[in-house]
């Protein structure tokens, strides 16, 4: 029976390995690579005219670039960039420890390569609120308004992973976190509809690229470094509050209310000093924008255009 198995992984694996190398030989690319001296980072900007919104996507999303797609699309009159971090869609998979400090100056790096201008408005999904959270205290003066899709909050359960430890053994030790994606287990699993984007809003070239770069990407160094230094970043923003001055506007996820009770009251109290601030609760699971990124789109227009941002 175990020779067996070992048989099976050993074949799946070598199938893997030459399907990948030719998916990547045929893969159009997608976005523009801005180089850092920690490495390269895939940015994927739409729109000439209107304010600019700066997507930042949730923990292990495989290709933020295409997993924002169906609500960028609705965001006409916006300018929109997304910033595919390390570890991250076309990016580099590999990164310098990955502090909620680290992130933000790689972002604001990225953003001023590329000459985008201040002030403009963060949008993060999930685990992003840490970085929107920390990012808007540091350049103040360059973030006019932030929007958060399900955003993880440091008192919220979801944040912690159980402990506020610093991670001190490096990711590359937890070799094991590629192994899905390395003996092919990761592609099975795709071509099976396991993790599939809800909704249709995706197209097929889309949905295609997506199970591709989920096998190619899953448990690699930057995203497992990030992923045990959770609890870190959360201790490190747990009495960290948005400017009073800033405008910020919530989506949270039904779904992730019925799983954790005390969700809205979380964020509702993270916000308690913003003067002029907004929580709208949305039917569906945590990825709000695969399934309701007309109904977002729609409110995200009506509150940056009064008085959300300039």
């Amino acid at each position: 029976m175990a020779l067996s198995v070992a048989g099976l992984l050993a074949a799946s694996t070598s199938a893997n390995i030459i399907l990948e190398q030719i998916e990547k030989s045929h893969t159009v690319a997608y976005g523009e690579k801005v180089h850092l001296i920690e490495g390269t980072i895939n940015v994927i900007r739409t729109g000439e005219t209107g304010p600019t919104v700066v997507l930042l996507s949730g923990l292990g999303t495989p290709a933020p670039g295409l997993d924002f797609a169906p609500l960028v699309r609705e965001m006409r009159g916006f300018r929109t960039v997304i910033v595919e971090g390390f570890g991250y869609g076309l990016s580099d998979m590999t990164a310098r420890p990955r502090t909620v400090e680290n992130i933000a100056e790689e972002l604001h790096e990225v953003l001023s390569k590329l000459g985008i201008r201040a002030p403009y408005t963060l949008m993060g999904h999930s685990i992003a609120g840490f970085s929107t959270l920390y990012y808007a205290n540091k350049y103040p003066a360059e973030v006019s308004a932030v929007i958060g899709i399900d955003p993880t909050v440091p008192a919220s359960r979801m944040s912690t992973g159980g402990t506020t430890d610093h991670a001190e053994v490096p990711a590359a030790d937890y070799w094991w976190a590629h192994a899905p994606s390395t003996t092919g287990l990761v592609r099975w699993a795709t071509a099976l509809g396991f993790g599939e984007p809800g909704g249709g809003s995706f197209t097929a070239a889309e949905r295609q690229q997506m199970r591709q770069i989920a096998s190619w990407n899953f448990g690699n160094p930057a995203v497992t470094d990030e992923t045990l230094r959770m609890g870190e970043n959360a201790a490190k923003l747990q009495d960290l509050r948005y400017p009073d001055a800033l405008p910020v506007l919530y989506f949270l996820s039904q779904d992730t209310m019925n799983q954790q009770p005390d969700w809205y009251g979380a964020h509702e109290r993270q916000l308690a000093n913003v003067r002029r601030h907004e929580l709208v609760v949305l039917g569906g699971e945590h990825y709000l924008h695969w399934t309701q990124s007309k109904a977002m789109a729609k409110k995200i227009t009506e509150f940056l255009r009064h008085g959300g941002t300039q």
